[in-house]
């Protein structure tokens, strides 16, 4: 029998719970699990197949990976050089410091059109200040065209994976949201019946909705131009028809030049969607008279990045592409998918980018929520050292947790200083084997195991069982060995 996971899964790192608990409660949902691993698998596959096929796939990773560590290194520059040809081509740039001055700069722009309803691209970066509900609290409607988005605006859900947002829901659950929220019964569960009803009720929204938010892809200095490549076309509507676009980029989105996009397109479709390019790459430039958007906007985002990029270990993780393929490998993530991470960006790349983004006062939780494994390292197609930044913060949270006065009462860290007071003698480190051999009997069944433990050993037997502890250490055994041989008159 599956349970429901959390109804509205909270994605903002202040709110969330901590992973441990908003995990413990998605493994009962053995349906969602069904459908994250199924998803994971298929995009896997596809992924695998088109990388055999490139001989120079790891000569593409190693181009990718020095491409972006160049732009970080030299991210002013191109952030400069950007402004001034997208202002030259008729573009307006915006710097926001933080989320709330993102927010305040975006609201004040749709203030200016007298805008009542946005369409918008899916854009991980609005999600993660927070853009809808601000819009909404301003009295203005958000439209996300996205067909996976707008299966979790209408089921009241948020996203769980960086490129396929509503993974987590099959197709049956699609079809009782549309019927539901859309007034259509008739539906069936058939993929192409449900694509249609989904564009038939975004199609008026593109038509008569003058003002669009989108995220990026890429920001190109070269030209000033702005990226976005996606799989169903909804993103081009939302390009050419509104009168007014707002982009709202992450200032590590930035690549030097056009020919870059030879490289950062191949890695990119083959990573995150298993295919050799993105059905649709739209570019645009500034404004260009009776043609597309007369108005444009850029918010270049920094909320907390700065402090990312001065540190030499952590700026890997800006060098992101958003490309999801170390969420479809990873086996924690495969377990829990995304709502467990409480932020929009979850999996490995969520586990370092979303406590750094909060400055380790939130989501500290999130270093913890991986095995090591290097799976997510392997398969990232700029060769970001995730294992080795969780190390680095998992280290920093330690530090970080030292110094509050509450550590001292909790059971972990008060199990761990009695461990460490028992290890530090040989003599108190026997005591301890015997006493605990006495106290685990009363729980050591008949065939040997232990299936459940008080207090906090109840953690660990929830979800396994434990060896009973023999009835003789190791050390015991063989002092006995060397007494028999002693008598016996053996060397």
């Amino acid at each position: 029998m599956s349970h429901p996971v959390m109804e509205h899964p909270v994605l903002d790192p202040v709110k969330a719970p901590p992973f441990p608990e908003a995990a413990f409660t998605i493994l009962r949902n053995t349906q969602l699990r069904r459908n994250v691993e199924h998803a994971t698998d298929v995009i896997q596959g596809k992924r695998n197949k088109l990388v055999a096929e490139k001989a120079d796939w790891q000569d593409l990773r190693a181009a990718g990976s020095a491409l972006r560590v160049h732009v970080l290194e030299n991210l002013e520059h191109y952030l400069t050089q950007f402004e001034e040809r997208c202002t030259a081509a008729g573009g307006v740039v915006h710097w926001a410091a933080d989320a709330a001055e993102a927010r305040a700069i975006i609201l004040d722009v749709l203030r200016q059109e007298h805008a009542s309803e946005v369409i918008k691209i899916k854009t991980m970066t609005s999600a993660e200040i927070q853009l809808n509900p601000a819009i909404e609290a301003a009295g203005i409607k958000a439209f996300v065209t996205d067909l996976a988005e707008i299966i979790l605006q209408l089921g009241e859900d948020e996203p769980s994976h960086i490129v396929v947002p509503a993974l987590h829901v099959n197709r049956t659950q699609v079809r009782e949201i549309f019927a539901r929220k859309m007034n259509r019964p008739e539906l069936t569960d058939d993929p192409q019946v449900l694509t249609e009803a989904a564009r038939t009720f975004l199609r008026e929204k593109f038509l008569r909705v003058p003002t669009a938010i989108s995220g990026a892809n890429f920001l190109i200095a070269e030209t000033g131009a702005v990226v976005i490549v996606e799989s169903e076309g909804n993103g081009r509507m939302c390009l050419t028809l509104p009168r007014t676009m707002i982009t709202l980029a992450g200032i590590e989105k930035v690549i030097p030049r056009f020919q870059d996009l030879e490289i950062m397109l191949q890695v990119l479709a083959r990573s995150a969607t298993g295919e050799r390019m993105n059905p649709y790459s739209s570019l645009w430039t500034g404004v260009a008279p009776g043609d597309g958007p007369q108005r444009f906007h850029v918010v270049l985002l920094d909320n907390g990045r700065s402090e990312i990029l001065a540190k030499p270990r952590e700026r890997q993780t800006l060098k992101c592409i958003r490309c999801g393929a170390c969420q479809n490998t990873c086996p924690v993530y495969r377990q829990t998918g995304g709502h467990a991470y409480g932020s929009v960006y979850a999996g490995p790349i969520g586990a370092i980018l979303t406590p750094q983004l909060m400055h380790l006062e939130h989501a500290q939780t999130l270093p913890y929520a991986s095995s090591l494994c290097g799976a997510c390292y392997d398969v990232c197609p700029v060769k970001i050292n995730i294992p080795e930044v969780l190390i680095d913060l998992r280290a920093k949270v330690t530090d970080k947790e030292r110094d509050e006065e509450r550590r001292f009462f909790d059971p972990m860290y008060l199990g761990l200083r009695i461990a460490n007071f028992l290890f530090a003698s040989a003599g108190r480190f026997r005591l301890a084997q015997r006493l605990g051999r006495m106290g685990l009997r009363l729980f050591t069944r008949k065939d040997g195991w232990i299936h459940s433990l008080p207090s906090i050993g109840a953690r660990w037997t929830m979800t396994r069982d434990l060896r009973g502890l023999p009835g003789q250490t190791f050390r015991e055994w063989w002092a006995g060995r060397d007494a028999e041989r002693g008598k016996e008159g053996r060397p």
